[in-house]
């Protein structure tokens, strides 16, 4: 592993993923680009680069390490996101309201996917990304779905298509949202944890938290981690689940069971990060390394995609993740108004 190290070709591929990471976290503080996100925009430049396709040939084994430890490494770090006494703060109600949302859009969408025609693997993908927090969920529940390496190229294409559905069904649930905030008539505190808790990103979530004022934002970001932080014990049962099933329907020997080990790293880092007086500076520093690492490692997967692939098979995923996008929302709003 270290030998990558040393090669040319790895330089190139962090140069290219770092540049299309920085351009993305520069591009989301624009307006009108804030509500896609750092983490999506960095995916669609490295789909950009393509264009220049004898570099990223080039840079093709560096781009490979970067999307796979570099995503490793970006999701420990974004743990120190997670304060887990403000998550206590928030209350049984807001942990509760995580866990029926994150399992209950799960396991809907992952069935409406399946009974569409999707393929297992990205049916849990698309459900990943849209129950629990977008593209992170999406590359870090990836890892838990072991493939042999001729199969290593469709899983790719798969994490790049699950990405790019809960972007665009984010980002349009956020306009709705917004759209539906005069008609609702709810407290800053009730819109709040509709929009963190039916939204796809982070980022969404605080795009539209913030339409209804600070208490809002507040209450948006903290329910939004509430689900941020079931993504933990998400990776560890959807491992199971996938390495027990694959087990069954193909009779193959028995599969180690895939322990998340970064995963602990994500929750030891929000264990440091509350308890630990780093700071907030430093605090900030570190969320921010987060996302410049997972952004190269978006950045890595956009430079591998291939578009004709994707456009023949995102069709049917894309609709699972929309009907269980608008059932989540009436859950969410039903919900809200009666216990918050």
């Amino acid at each position: 592993m270290f030998a990558i190290f040393k090669s040319s070709r790895f330089y190139l591929a962090v140069g290219l993923t770092l540049f299309c990471s920085l351009l993305g976290s520069f591009l989301a503080g624009f307006p009108y680009l804030q509500v896609i996100g750092a983490l999506v925009l960095a995916l669609v430049l490295g789909m950009v680069l393509q264009v220049f396709q004898p570099v990223v040939t080039q840079a093709k084994s560096g781009i490979g390490f970067i999307s796979n430890k570099f995503l490793r490494l970006g999701i420990i770090l974004l743990g120190f996101k997670l304060n887990l006494i403000d998550l206590a703060h928030a209350g049984v109600k807001t942990i509760l309201l995580a866990i029926f949302v994150v399992s209950g859009t799960l396991v809907l969408t992952y069935n409406l996917a399946r009974k569409l025609g999707v393929e297992q693997r990205l049916a849990i993908l698309a459900a990943s990304g849209t129950g629990i927090c977008g593209a992170a969920a999406v590359m870090g529940i990836s890892p838990q779905l072991p493939v042999a390496p001729e199969q290593a190229e469709q899983k790719q294409e798969d994490e790049v298509l699950a990405v790019a559905i809960v972007a665009i069904l984010g980002t349009v649930f956020t306009l709705i949202e917004l759209g539906l905030k005069p008609l609702l008539h709810m407290t800053p505190q009730q819109f709040g944890v509709m929009t963190g808790g039916s939204l796809h990103e982070i980022a969404h979530a605080v795009a539209a938290g913030s339409a209804g004022g600070p208490v809002s934002l507040d209450t948006a970001i903290i329910t939004k981690l509430s689900r941020v932080l079931l993504l933990a014990p998400a990776a560890l049962i959807i491992g199971i689940w996938y390495s027990r099933s694959n087990h069954i329907s193909t009779g193959a020997g028995q599969h180690k069971l895939p322990i998340p080990w970064f995963m602990g790293g994500f929750i030891l880092a929000s264990v440091v990060g509350t308890f630990l007086p780093l700071g907030a500076a430093v605090l900030a520093a570190l969320v921010k390394f987060a996302y410049l690492f997972l952004g190269m490692a978006m950045a890595a997967l956009g430079m591998s995609v291939n578009f004709r692939v994707i456009l023949q098979r995102g069709g049917k995923a894309f609709l699972a993740a929309s009907i269980s996008s608008c059932i989540l929302l009436a859950f969410v709003i039903v919900a809200s108004k009666l216990f918050f």
